[in-house]
This record gives C-alpha cells, sequence and structure tokens, in this order.
C-alpha cells in the first residue's frame, strides 16, 4: 500500500501548527506554495478558522515592506 504524499493544505496547516503563522514568501520559499491566499481560502472552506494581519519588514535594499501574516485561531470550547 502506498502513502499519498501531502497535500499544499497539508504543509500550509502543518507549517502553521508548528511556527505559529505563515507569509507568503515562507509559504513560497519553505514549502514551495506559490499561491498562498487560495491555500488559505481552501482551509477556511474545509473549517479552519484562520486570521491573517498585516505585518511589516525590511527588504533587502532597506525599503519598507507590508505583507499578510496568517495564523490558525485556537477555537475554545465551551
Amino acid at each position: 500500500m502506498r502513502l499519498s504524499k501531502p497535500t499544499q493544505c497539508d504543509r500550509v496547516l502543518k507549517y502553521m501548527n508548528d511556527f505559529g503563522s505563515i507569509s507568503s514568501f515562507e509559504a513560497f520559499s519553505e514549502l514551495g506554495v506559490a499561491h498562498l491566499p487560495r491555500r488559505i481560502l481552501d482551509l477556511k472552506e474545509r473549517g479552519h478558522t484562520i486570521k491573517d494581519e498585516w505585518d511589516k519588514s525590511k527588504n533587502r535594499y532597506g525599503e519598507s515592506v507590508s505583507f499578510k501574516r496568517y495564523s490558525l485561531v485556537e477555537v475554545q470550547s465551551e
């Protein structure tokens, strides 16, 4: 029996669980996921609660850049 390889959604979900959040740059460079917003939408459609927020950093030229960072929201049970 052959095991199936993880999907891009599986990889993104595991990355967020392991590291707390993910950006498009991390998704591309670490996971090979070229369009993170689509994978986030897929995960939301599967019932995951994911928040996004704007983050800032400097690029290689020292210029300020803004980008979205996505993280899982833990659902609290009552």
